[in-house]
């Protein structure tokens, strides 16, 4: 099966957290106009309820993940400079 574009640069939660290497979690994306959930693999081990980014699509609905912090989390509601 061909990879899944419009999954990658989209962010879910983890519903069962990766193992690394020893095995895949899954995650819950939204994608499409709804939910889909796909296998998540990472290189290191993601815990269950973490954010991660889609980097990744390997067909057959198993993606590969990061940890993902979302960067306007770091603003705390301040307002920011712009020029």
């Amino acid at each position: 099966m061909a990879p899944d574009e419009a999954v990658i640069g989209c962010t879910g939660e983890l519903l069962i957290g990766t193992r690394g290497s020893a095995g895949p979690g899954e995650i819950l994306v939204r994608v499409r106009g709804g939910s889909e959930t796909f296998l998540a693999w990472s290189e290191t081990p993601l815990p269950t309820g973490a954010t991660a980014l889609v980097v990744h699509s390997r067909g057959l609905r198993e993606v590969d993940v990061i940890a993902w912090a979302d960067p306007l989390d770091a603003l705390d509601g301040q307002a920011v400079d712009a020029g």
